[in-house]
């Protein structure tokens, strides 16, 4: 059903989302609950966030395809303030996170973390994928796992 939506469609189930050409597949990987990211098909190098040539070898070849979702957070940052946005309270800092993703060293993917103290949410932390409903569409969050990667 994602993969029939019109691009006005898409808009419509993201309000507020950056939309382009470029990342049109990754939100329609997300109303299916999968977290895509580019992969060329001639080096095979990973690389987020999509663009339409791979910055390694600069082949047009890219494809997303999904990832696990599992990584360790490679940087952390508590928001105490900022624009207002569906399922997001600034009167408990916010966190966000980069993960760096277990498929290849250096892939990296931002989001928050849920279900978890801020002070458990520490660089190194082993995480997983997860997903919430914000404004009635998945969005991808991360939840620790209780290990240190």
């Amino acid at each position: 059903m994602a993969d029939q939506l019109s691009n006005d469609e898409l808009v419509q189930r993201f309000p507020g989302e950056p939309i382009t050409h470029d990342n049109a597949a990754h939100y329609r990987g997300r109303l299916r609950r999968e977290l895509l990211v580019n992969r060329c098909d001639d080096c095979r190098l990973w690389h987020a966030p999509p663009k339409p040539m791979c910055p390694e070898c600069w082949s047009w070849n890219v494809t997303p395809l999904p990832v696990s979702g599992n990584g360790a957070i490679f940087m952390n940052v508590f928001l105490y303030q900022g624009p207002p946005a569906p399922g997001v309270d600034y009167s408990t800092p916010y966190p966000v996170v980069t993960v760096e993703l277990e498929e290849q060293v250096g892939l990296r993917f931002t989001a928050t973390v849920a279900d978890a103290d801020n002070g458990d949410i520490q660089i190194g932390k082993a995480v997983r994928l997860d997903w919430r409903d914000r404004a009635g569409s998945p969005m991808p969050v991360f939840v620790l796992t209780g290990a240190d990667a």
